[in-house]
């Protein structure tokens, strides 16, 4: 019985030697401690009544929000105004014939101007729906057989003077009159047919054109080929 109890006493003097290191340390005598040391970075401290922090798991960790990058801005655009510099040119004692061959130039090729006619010289003969004069005798012997079949026989081919080859489809004394014969005309598909005031005897037309500075040699360009012995006037 003494042996036993002994034993037994013996056998708590060694687990006690042995767990208090009697019998050799570690390597590393601190790599224990070290696992159990609590992580500083970890601890902090808080006033009495504050509620502790508890870490979020790394699913539900904070992400950096991503920097805003400011807009790209584009320069607004800059109207820009440019003035545009106006003529005026004028052309005096016309025949009725010219002023129409001028103011088919314009309507043609310089659709920006603004022709203002104007008649002067002796007082007009009431109005009259014409065709302007054609270049010579074979166009106009051309355009009667196109009337004819458009329908149109009283017409008259004016044979001299300053309308010489014009073919006249009318003349009346008032403007409303000449404006109804021109529709009738025009209806049947005459599609060349003008009116204007008739001009009396030695009477003549001014026109007067209003537009951009910038076509100005182009226009006195082509004008001089159909009219050369045109003469520009000051605008009044």
């Amino acid at each position: 019985m003494k042996a036993l109890v002994f034993l037994l006493v013996l056998a708590n003097m060694l687990f006690y030697a042995f767990s208090e290191g009697y019998f050799g340390q570690p390597e590393n005598p601190d790599g224990g401690r070290l696992e159990k040391q609590v992580q500083p970075d970890r601890m902090r401290i808080v006033s009495r009544g504050e509620q502790p922090i508890v870490p979020a798991k790394a699913s539900e960790a904070v992400q950096p929000a991503e920097p805003v990058l400011p807009k790209e801005s584009k320069p607004e655009p800059v109207s820009k105004i440019e003035a545009v510099t106006q003529i005026c040119l004028a052309w005096a004692n016309l025949s009725s014939v010219e002023a129409d061959r001028l103011s088919e130039i314009f309507a043609s090729q310089f659709t920006d101007f603004k022709l203002v006619r104007r008649q002067a010289g002796g007082e007009a003969n009431g109005w009259w729906v014409y065709i302007s004069a054609l270049p010579g005798k074979a166009e106009v012997e051309k355009k009667a057989s196109e009337l004819r079949q458009f329908g149109v026989t009283d017409y008259f081919v004016i044979p001299d003077g300053p309308n010489r080859f014009a073919i006249s489809l009318g003349v009346f004394t008032s403007e409303k009159r000449g404006q109804e014969r021109l529709a009738e005309v025009k209806e049947k598909g005459v599609r060349s047919a003008r009116l204007a005031p008739r001009p009396g005897k030695d009477g003549t037309v001014s026109l007067q054109a209003i537009g951009p500075a910038e076509p100005k040699a182009t226009l006195l360009e082509a004008v001089g080929k159909v009219l050369p012995k045109m003469v520009l006037e000051p605008c009044k």
